[in-house]
């Protein structure tokens, strides 16, 4: 396996919020001091968990830096500079290569539906801007635009695009790209992360990690040595967890709500248009994490 730029155990991190919507640079800080406590080397900043369609250019780049800084080389930060104007996102990509990003995840140009021929222009102008690592992110059922099978194969041959978060969940297309390709490959989608590894990923951006980040570290050990079954029980002994953060309303949401039970945040503040989860499920959280010993 290459080593990869990003990191193998990675989460898609929240941002943190005041009461009052604003960012929360301390709350960064301590999720950050958490997640590389509890075994990530990398750290997803500015991605679908982190409520990127609700900040602005100048707030995700403050993100960056407060992340960039609290890790302190300790672990790799992917910035996500993804846009749906070309223009944009190269501009972010070279305000987040600027603040000490150390990879950029780029998700396919969303609401726009380009022709697979724009997405390859418009992933190579991005990948074009610095000569920072690219981590392409494919997740139709939010962009409404995959990544083919045939576009990836062409993308794996532009030096700067180096692996994908796959969120896509077509674990055939997945073996058909690895087989064809050198991309370092991610879960994307905490279910389906077991059923990745095996099949050779690289590792996972997760959700659920910002709570079991020691037991999906435990999970890649696992499935490095060979030994399955060992994998296969924490997959079976995560499944409360994972249903509660990502099948109860929205994972970043959830994820930000178990960081405060835990004690990690002081404030499960969202933007709008999300809304915090009502009582109902913040005790079925309150449940997974007490019967996963997280609690």
């Amino acid at each position: 396996m290459r080593t990869s730029p990003f990191g193998r155990l990675m989460t898609a991190m929240v941002t943190p919020m005041t009461p009052d919507g604003e960012l929360d640079p301390a709350g960064a800080k301590a999720v950050v001091e958490h997640l590389i406590g509890t075994g990530h080397d990398g750290i997803v900043v500015n991605g679908t968990t982190g409520e990127s369609a609700t900040l602005t250019s100048s707030e995700s780049i403050e993100m960056v830096e407060w992340v960039c800084a609290a890790a302190a080389d300790r672990a790799a930060v992917v910035a996500g500079v993804g846009s749906n104007d070309t223009r944009h996102a190269v501009e972010m990509a070279k305000l987040a290569a600027a603040a000490g990003a150390d990879g950029l995840l780029l998700v396919s140009p969303y609401y726009n539906k380009p022709t697979q021929a724009g997405v390859l222009a418009h992933c190579r102008a991005v990948a074009d801007a610095t000569d920072l690592p690219v981590l392409l992110y494919d997740i139709p059922g939010r962009t409404g635009i995959p990544f083919t099978t045939e576009t990836l194969i062409a993308l794996a041959e532009h030096p700067q695009i180096v692996g994908v978060k796959d969120a896509k969940g077509d674990l055939w297309a997945a073996s058909q790209v690895m087989a064809a390709t050198d991309l370092l490959w991610f879960s994307g989608a905490d279910e389906v992360n077991l059923a990745h590894l095996a099949q050779g990923a690289t590792g996972v951006v997760s959700v659920v990690g910002h709570v079991a980040g020691r037991r999906y570290a435990e999970m890649l050990a696992a499935v490095d040595a060979g030994d399955l079954p060992t994998a296969r029980r924490i997959h079976l002994a995560l499944i409360p967890l994972v249903e509660a953060l990502m099948n109860t309303s929205q994972g970043g949401i959830m994820a930000k709500a178990a960081l405060k039970e835990l004690g990690i945040i002081e404030h499960a503040t969202v933007r709008l248009p999300y809304v915090e989860g009502p009582p109902a499920d913040l005790e079925k959280l309150r449940a997974a994490l007490a019967q996963t010993d997280l609690a």
